[in-house]
């Protein structure tokens, strides 16, 4: 496996983080991804949100539209991973409280 981090990554990251909007993240997106490289990582993200909330793996499968292998991977990174989930999941719930 390739390293994670390096110069190249690293700079894909600050390119990301100067995106000001959700306008700008489609327009980004669409053009580094393909539409189904994004709906892998929006799925990964929307069965990470569930795993929080105590759903089971087939309803989290049926609901998503993703395999059981996928949403153990997802669950592995969310408990035991580098924590990016949990940042991700815990910022999402406090903008949703404002």
């Amino acid at each position: 496996m390739a390293p994670f981090n390096t110069p190249s990554i690293d700079r894909l990251f600050a390119a990301i983080l100067q995106l000001k909007d959700t306008e700008e993240c489609h327009k980004f997106f669409e053009d580094i991804c393909t539409i189904k490289e994004v709906q892998d990582m929006a799925q990964r993200l929307d069965a990470a949100i569930l795993l929080d909330e105590g759903a089971g793996y087939q309803a989290i499968g049926e609901q998503v539209g993703i395999s059981t292998a996928t949403i153990s991977r997802v669950s592995r990174c969310l408990n035991y991973g580098s924590g990016g989930y949990r940042m991700a999941i815990d910022r999402l719930k406090e903008e949703e409280s404002k």
